[in-house]
This record gives structure tokens, sequence and C-alpha cells, in this order.
């Protein structure tokens, strides 16, 4: 199972696997549980369950009870993208209970233990942007160079 770990402070996630030997101390919590990162190798860290998928890339959702797969009928949230206001569509979504279908597992860290992430080996991954190619203006600079073309029509 992998575990996919969310640095609050900082906004980075990192991702671990857990050996199958320790998968059973995680089946059967519930989204929104605590958990002991020694489970994973974060001794001393204080985790939150915020979801998860399955082997199929079904997400877990937490208003569905169980650890079954099922279809739910469902307006936003996890499962349900890009609906208008008021629209509810049946989505096929996982229960909120880890069970051994979960390939996938969200956390977040609710308490830091006295060493950091850097010290137990967890690196961010960088993420790397997009060269701009010659002529193209980016976000910041967008409104200065409209106005810049405006200044030139006038002349």
């Amino acid at each position: 199972m992998k575990i996919v770990i969310n640095d609050v402070k900082t906004g980075n996630s990192f991702q671990k696997e857990v050996e199958k030997t320790r998968e059973g101390l995680l089946i059967g919590k519930k989204i929104g549980a605590e958990i002991d990162g020694g489970v994973i190798g974060l001794e001393g860290y204080k985790l939150i369950i915020a979801g998860g998928s399955d082997k199929d890339g079904t997400p877990m959702r937490y208003d569905v009870a169980g650890q079954k797969k099922t279809s739910a009928v469902i307006g936003r949230g996890c499962g349900a993208r890009h609906l208008a206001k008021g629209v509810r569509m049946k989505k096929r979504v996982c229960g909120n209970t880890v069970s051994q279908n979960i390939v996938q597992l969200n956390v977040r860290i609710k308490d830091y233990g006295s060493k950091p992430l850097g010290e137990l080996g967890f690196t961010p991954k960088v993420k790397e942007g997009k060269e701009k190619k010659e002529g193209e203006a980016g976000a910041a600079d967008g409104a200065a160079g409209a106005e810049a073309k405006k200044e030139e029509k006038k002349k």
C-alpha cells in the first residue's frame, strides 16, 4: 500500500510504500481517524487519514459507510468533478473504511515529531516549470504588457 503524506506547513507531499506486514495496522481505520506515524517510519508524528483509492482507482468517500464499493448519488466533493451547482449524479465510490483493496492512502500530518522529514529520508518532488517562449507574457507581467501595448497604439 502506498501512503501519500501531506506536509501542511510547507504544502509538499511525500510518498512512502508500507510493508505488507504493517498494512494490517491500517485496515479498519476510517477517514478522519488519527494514526501513529511509526506505522510508516515517522516516529513521533501523528497522521490523519484524508482519503484514498482502491486498485481500480475508485476514490474513497467520507460519507459512505463501510469497506464496500457502491454507487452513491453525490453532488460535490470527492468522486464528483465538474458538476454545476445543484446537479447530483450517481457515481461509483468506495466506503470510508480502509480495506485490503485500498492501494493508495492519503494522510496529512497533525503533530510533528522531533526530527524533520528531511532527516528521515523524505525529499519533496520538485516541480519543473514550463519555460516561456519568446513573446509570451506570464501571469505576473500580463497586465503590464497589455498597458504597454495600449501606450504604443496611442503614439
